[in-house]
């Protein structure tokens, strides 16, 4: 069986990237943010689109 990435909360990722939750739903409501999707009600983010996110935040600084 593969390995299944572990999917994110909007608080699992405020945490990691040392925001408040609420930021997450800000970048989300003007589609600035990594993307996301609902899993019935709950908002969910997959590593690869976060990382993907950070690398085109860092390019763009650079």
């Amino acid at each position: 069986m593969r390995h299944r990435e572990r999917l994110l909360s909007a608080q699992d990722l405020a945490d990691y990237l040392e925001v408040p939750v609420k930021t997450i739903y800000a970048w989300r409501h003007r589609n600035t943010g990594p993307r996301g999707f609902r899993v019935g009600k709950h908002l969910r983010f997959r590593w690869r689109d976060v990382e993907r996110w950070l690398a085109d935040r860092i390019s763009e600084e650079g």
